[in-house]
């Protein structure tokens, strides 16, 4: 990390944290791993399920690992410790963040079967410039005007008619304002009121505008939630509203090599917080643990480039670790910063391996979007998965991960993803075995993102169970793998980011400036 000649940082030291969680016993770092092929052994998939197991154990004390809860404060303490055993100094940067907690509910029971929706995949709470009242109503589901051909039902107090005591009711968003629609629902005797998205569009957005009034619970559903929901008229449907909302704190743990050039950096991150109400063992656990063990067995390697270490605080927020810190650094900061590498979701359960689309061959990204350098980075990867003659393919460029910040500006960047909620495909399956038609990822954000297989479709795990070795929600082969592919590249770039940023640093080369098939082999098992 830049020295403190050069920035200041609002950090706190390690002895200030003060978790109460258990810590693991520390790896320790091996010596003399200073080579692509002495890393990749030293790093193994059992020193980084260890570190699995320490989050799944801190998941287990207090509920989560998200920002803004003991449970990430725990993550925090425990790479900390985890770093100092190996002899790092590790420094922790602190930031505030808007901090949201949503235990809104909409429930439906009918014909004997209850449905509890998703909230934040099927529907999200009012956000009323004028407030989001808080509060739950339950009552016979009332279609409003849903043959609207202008969809303007709920725009006037008489669309709703004669209401029913103990009415909830579902109405089809245009016409007029959000807010419009709640208010004459209130008006009309409704105890809540649910608006549904136009036609074929199953997107969530935000229901703004002034409700000034408004006291009964609102809530917004995409279009196939409220298709599902009208075709039970009557049905007992509970809307609640519930939420906190403050500032909180939440932090970034960063730790570098002791030697190096200063002058360009090589950084490898991944996200430590998982969401709300999930231990975030895939997401991040697994690049976040892959990522600590490969720190911890290259503690005493003497790289020519300097390698700092990141374990990101709040992407589940909207990346706002990496954008505090990127946003943090002087513009000679940033020019001192050879490439980025990122490492989120790395061990999905039905997964494929993805590289970051560095030259843009899928055509997904927006000319000027990616660096220039970030080509190169996606060869060193593709070397190594030919290296081990294993299948590869792209993932899309998108800055949806921590890498975002550091591509808007300007820094090169790579990475490894092994698929979240997107369906594989037939043809995928065909390349890595697992199961088409299922998300890579069942429990992407969702609490059976864990260790111990609770809450997981006992069916598709089984079915997954016969082309893999699982462990709860990780695929032991892929982060195996990856976990290599981390080591590796980090190694890589460590000692050599010609190819990348044309910077030549004096000392032995790992790898980068070779040919591919020089690259290969040197990955190869």
């Amino acid at each position: 990390m830049p020295s403190r000649t050069r920035r200041t940082w609002a950090i706190a030291t390690a002895a200030a944290l003060t978790g109460a969680v258990a810590l693991a016993s520390p790896a320790y770092a091996a010596p003399n791993n200073n080579s692509v092929k002495k890393i990749e052994k030293a790093v193994t998939v059992e020193g980084v399920m260890s570190h699995l197991e320490a989050f799944q154990d801190i998941a287990d004390e207090y509920g989560d690992r998200a920002a803004g809860r003991p449970g990430y404060r725990a993550s925090v303490d425990y790479v900390v410790a985890q770093l100092e055993a190996a002899g790092y100094t590790p420094e922790v940067q602190e930031f505030e963040f808007p901090y949201f907690e949503e235990n809104s509910e909409l429930i439906r029971v009918a014909g004997g079967v209850t449905t509890e929706f998703v909230d934040g995949e099927d529907f999200l709470r009012n956000r009323f410039d004028s407030g989001s009242p808080e509060g739950s109503a339950t009552g016979s589901l009332v279609l409003v005007d849903l043959a609207s051909p202008d969809n303007t039902s709920g725009c006037t107090v008489a669309d709703f008619g004669d209401l029913p005591d103990d009415s909830v009711v579902l109405v089809q968003r245009g016409g007029c304002g959000f807010a419009v629609k709640a208010l004459n629902a209130q008006q009309a005797g409704a105890e809540a009121v649910i608006i549904r998205n136009n036609p074929g569009d199953d997107t969530l957005i935000n229901m703004i505008g002034d409700a000034t009034g408004l006291t009964i619970p609102a809530v917004f559903v995409t279009h196939s939630v409220g298709v599902d929901l009208a075709s039970t008229p009557g049905a007992t449907v509970t809307v609640t509203v519930d939420y906190e909302q403050d500032t909180r704190l939440a932090w970034n743990v960063l730790a570098e090599t002791g030697s190096g050039n200063d002058d360009n950096t090589v950084m490898a991150g991944a996200h430590l917080d998982s969401v709300q109400d999930g231990a975030g063992i895939n997401d991040n656990g697994s690049g976040s643990a892959a990522l600590l063990e490969t720190a911890i067995q290259m503690q005493k390697t003497k790289p020519n480039n300097t390698v700092r270490f990141a374990w990101w605080g709040a992407e589940e927020e909207g990346l706002l670790g990496s954008e505090h810190y990127v946003a943090e650094l002087s513009d000679e900061e940033i020019e001192d910063i050879a490439l980025y590498l990122n490492f989120d979701m790395i061990g999905s359960p039905n997964y494929m391996f993805g590289i970051y689309d560095g030259d843009n061959s899928g055509g997904t990204a927006a000319p000027g979007f990616i660096p220039e350098g970030s080509a190169q980075i996606e060869d060193v990867f593709e070397a190594f998965y030919d290296g081990r003659d294993l299948p590869s393919q792209d993932s899309e460029f998108s800055g949806r991960s921590d890498y975002g910040p550091f591509i808007a500006v300007g820094i090169p960047a790579g990475g490894l993803f092994t698929g979240a909620e997107v369906e594989k495909t037939a043809a995928e399956a065909a390349l890595y075995g697992g199961v088409p038609g299922a998300s890579y990822d069942p429990c992407y954000h969702q609490p059976c993102d864990n260790l111990t297989g609770e809450g997981q479709d006992d069916a598709l795990y089984d079915a997954l169970r016969e082309d893999y070795d699982l462990v709860g929600n990780i695929n032991t082969f892929a982060l195996d793998v990856n976990s290599d592919a981390v080591a590796a590249a980090v190694m890589t770039f460590a000692f050599d980011t010609s190819t990348v940023n044309g910077v030549s640093t004096p000392g032995k080369s790992h790898g980068a400036g070779k040919s591919m098939d020089a690259m290969k082999e040197r990955f190869a098992e």
